[in-house]
């Protein structure tokens, strides 16, 4: 059933906790090098603001084990503050007497951030009991809740499961984006729909290869993810990724549709993937063994593409190859090229994973598409049919 949406929720001067997803990249200055995450949930924050909320921003970021200042939430009140085109506060923690009272002290439009969730043991799943009462002060913040972190709803964290559970709780617009595109894809897609899979970790894509395989026309898979497979059948790979313990996954999945999964013909090679201007292209019958492969051959590209300018419905989690590397990322950037023109026609194309987008925006394709996910691992789990704990937590949508 469909999950209750922001717009039937009671806003107006109402303390609205607002769970995203600010797990943004920071590079070593601490400088958020990626804002994709702020920027997708900027609709809901303003729908909230417009309609008279008192907003109170809650997130993670990164895996703190104390309060590491490095892990601060002040870069992103910064980004937010650029991009509200306002000033906003960051209160120095995230429960509390004195945030409380800074809570209720907002005025109808106006937003807060509070501190990272994680410097509080009582978020996370694993370590909830050494903090029993962080949901109940956490809640207390609140007279509604709002959830739109996609990307953390695989987790069973306390903000993800328990508010909704003390507090009249809604998806958020951009939860609500996500879970119609991925909807999309598992419910009555336009047909072909095809799947294309890359990255380097077999076991995080072989659950949604067998659960997509009887729904899906077509299954390409590159990246490093494509060697585990290629090991299966039997070919050298050199030292390309390997995970042997998904090699009989990877031989089931191919006798049960060997018809719709389709596997690189020819790859790149190099001799590390340290050194680019030694890298040359071999079928994948013939790879050297002490070579590592880094990007799906021209071969594979042109026939990866043209089953794409035939589909109706795409999805993409998972890039052909290690495309920060300027000689490894042709297969990538073919692909991102060809779906963005596919977008802008008559396809559907969603887009996931956190390298898979970075590499979209690098290449200059991500405006037109026609959706980029904010969830890697959420995407995955959803595509692989599991229910994602942060929707289930949800009330279902009335009438």
């Amino acid at each position: 059933m469909a999950k209750r949406s922001l717009r039937s929720l009671a806003v107006q001067s109402r303390r609205v906790l607002v769970r995203a997803d600010f797990n943004v990249p920071l590079d070593v200055r601490g400088r958020i090098t990626d804002d994709f995450r702020i920027r997708a949930t900027l609709p809901t924050i303003r729908w909230l603001m417009e309609h008279g909320a008192r907003v109170v921003l809650i997130s993670h970021l990164g895996r703190p084990k104390d309060r590491e200042p490095e892990l601060s939430l002040a870069p992103v009140r910064s980004r937010l503050e650029d991009l509200l085109g306002m000033p906003l506060r960051l209160l120095p923690d995230c429960v509390g007497p004195d945030i409380e009272a800074a809570v209720k002290r907002l005025t109808a439009g106006e937003v807060v951030l509070l501190e990272n969730l994680r410097y509080h043991p009582g978020e996370g799943a694993e370590t909830r009991d050494q903090e029993p009462d962080f949901a109940d002060r956490l809640a207390a913040l609140g007279d509604a809740y709002v959830n739109d972190a996609f990307g953390a709803c695989h987790r069973a964290d306390t903000s993800i499961v328990e508010l909704p559970r003390r507090l009249p709780a809604a998806m958020g617009l951009l939860l609500e984006r996500e879970i119609r595109a991925m909807e999309a894809i598992l419910t009555a897609p336009k047909r072909p729909l095809v799947v294309v899979l890359g990255g380097g970790k077999v076991e995080d894509k072989i659950g949604v290869v067998l659960h997509l395989l009887p729904i899906a026309d077509r299954v390409l898979i590159g990246g490093g993810a494509a060697f585990t497979f290629l090991k299966a059948i039997g070919y050298e790979i050199g030292r390309s990724r390997l995970d042997p313990k998904q090699l009989e996954a990877c031989r089931e999945a191919l006798a049960r549709s060997p018809e719709k999964i389709v596997l690189p013909t020819d790859v790149l090679v190099a001799p590390d993937v340290a050194s680019p201007a030694g890298s040359r292209v071999v079928p994948v019958d013939r790879m050297p063994p002490d070579w590592v492969g880094v990007d799906i051959g021209p071969e594979t590209t042109r026939r990866f593409i043209e089953i794409l300018r035939g589909a109706a419905t795409v999805a993409w989690n998972g890039p052909m190859g290690i495309f920060e590397v300027r000689e490894f990322a042709q297969g990538t950037k073919a692909i991102a090229r060809v779906l963005r023109e596919r977008s802008g026609q008559d396809a559907t194309v969603v887009v996931g994973g956190g390298d898979t987008v970075a590499a979209v925006q690098q290449f200059g394709f991500a405006e037109g598409m026609d959706h980029l996910s904010t969830g890697g691992g959420a995407m995955l789990e959803y595509l692989e049919g599991k229910e994602l704990p942060g929707i289930a937590a949800l009330p279902e949508a009335e009438g």
